[in-house]
């Protein structure tokens, strides 16, 4: 996926430039990976375990909602930094 500065826009991406400010809410799984930060592998697993959720279908298309992904992503934990008093 190409990335630039500019408002987030996906490779292939066919919208008129003057819609460019609109982030579209259905994405595709390599969008959806992208969106997240992560290769349509590990996209694939975490749906597959749950921590994604499962697609929606629009007559033959499969997407996933941006703002269950952003739901998904807030529920996963953060990394635990070691804490030094534990060692005293």
């Amino acid at each position: 996926m190409a990335y630039s500065s500019g408002p987030l826009r996906f490779a292939g991406d066919d919208r008129p430039s003057g819609d460019a400010r609109i982030l579209p809410r259905g994405l595709n799984r390599r969008q959806s990976a992208f969106y997240l930060g992560i290769g349509t592998t590990k996209f694939d697993e975490m749906v597959k375990d749950g921590r994604m959720p499962k697609p929606r279908v629009i007559d033959t298309r499969t997407v996933w909602d941006r703002y269950e992904l952003d739901d998904a992503f807030e529920a996963l934990p953060h990394r635990e930094e070691e804490n030094p008093w534990d060692a005293v």
